[in-house]
């Protein structure tokens, strides 16, 4: 079996705990996740299996979209209602037009604070870990980018909003950050992964429906190129990872054989006129 799965998510399972199970249930170890859920967090997440290994930087770098819940007057170590409450604050009372303002400010690019509970490295060693001993570490700030948010609810002290964003965005900082906006603290109570690039939830399995006659997703599906078909003498120039003369004309794009995909090939920034392979399959 080669290509996607799109596994929708319980809650209370890690990432990993999905592959483990996937891997048992197909017979085998080339299978991996192409962006971690917390496990607070339910909804999509795509495994690539086999030969769609070489492809997961491209699926990763996907946009997500997600449908957060937010508790005011709380604050937590882990931005969440898993972590320990570290503070607590009566909630002003909030407006939905504030906080609709508040939301649409975030929209573009946004210098994101990554949350100290993160498997993000700093200095060879992951977040979580400096977090776990107690140690002091500079969290690193990173570029993202919050392409749209909309809010979807606001009673009491809870509100739930949409958004979708680029990869690396992590919610829980967003929240962080949105709730500081409004004068308050807050954290995320649930999360739900609605979409990765064209993966929508609506489309995704429970664990309980994979088994080995489970079809996956084609690697020419899932990946949004140009596609271009080759004949014996192409496919034996890109199996050699050899250059090829560009008479495509795109930034990036797919070959196949035998509607396979065999290969990712980009323009060579170095070399005028020339594409070459950013992921060779055979």
């Amino acid at each position: 079996m080669d290509g996607l799965l799109l596994i929708n998510k319980d809650k209370n399972m890690t990432s990993r705990d999905v592959v483990n199970i996937v891997s048992k249930k197909l017979n085998t170890k080339k299978i991996g996740h192409t962006g971690t859920l917390d496990p607070l967090a339910t909804g999509v997440l795509v495994l690539a299996v086999n030969k769609a290994l070489k492809i997961v930087e491209d699926i990763i770098s996907l946009d997500k979209e997600y449908i957060a819940e937010v508790i005011l007057g709380i604050k937590t170590d882990t931005l969440d209602v898993t972590g320990n409450v570290i503070e607590e604050k009566k909630v002003p009372n909030i407006l939905e037009e504030d906080l609709r303002e508040v939301l649409n400010s975030f929209i573009g690019e946004y210098k994101m604070q990554v949350p100290i509970y993160s498997a993000v490295k700093v200095n060879g060693k992951k977040l979580y870990e400096y977090a776990r001993e107690g140690k002091e570490v500079k969290l690193p700030i990173k570029n993202v980018f919050i392409y749209d948010i909309e809010l979807l609810e606001l009673s009491d002290n809870k509100f739930k909003f949409k958004c979708r964003v680029s990869k690396g965005t992590y919610i829980r900082s967003l929240i962080r950050d949105v709730c500081e906006r409004l004068n308050t603290i807050g954290v995320m109570s649930s999360l739900i992964r609605t979409k990765q690039g064209k993966f929508n939830i609506e489309n995704a399995l429970k664990l309980d429906e994979i088994n080995e006659n489970t079809k996956p997703i084609k690697l020419t599906e899932a990946l949004d190129l140009p596609k271009v078909e080759v004949d014996d003498y192409l496919l034996n120039k890109i199996k050699n990872g050899s250059k090829l003369q560009d008479r495509y004309n795109y930034d990036k794009l797919m070959f196949t054989y035998n509607g396979e995909l065999i290969a990712i090939y980009i323009k060579d920034p170095n070399n005028e006129g020339k594409i070459k392979p950013k992921k060779v399959l055979v």
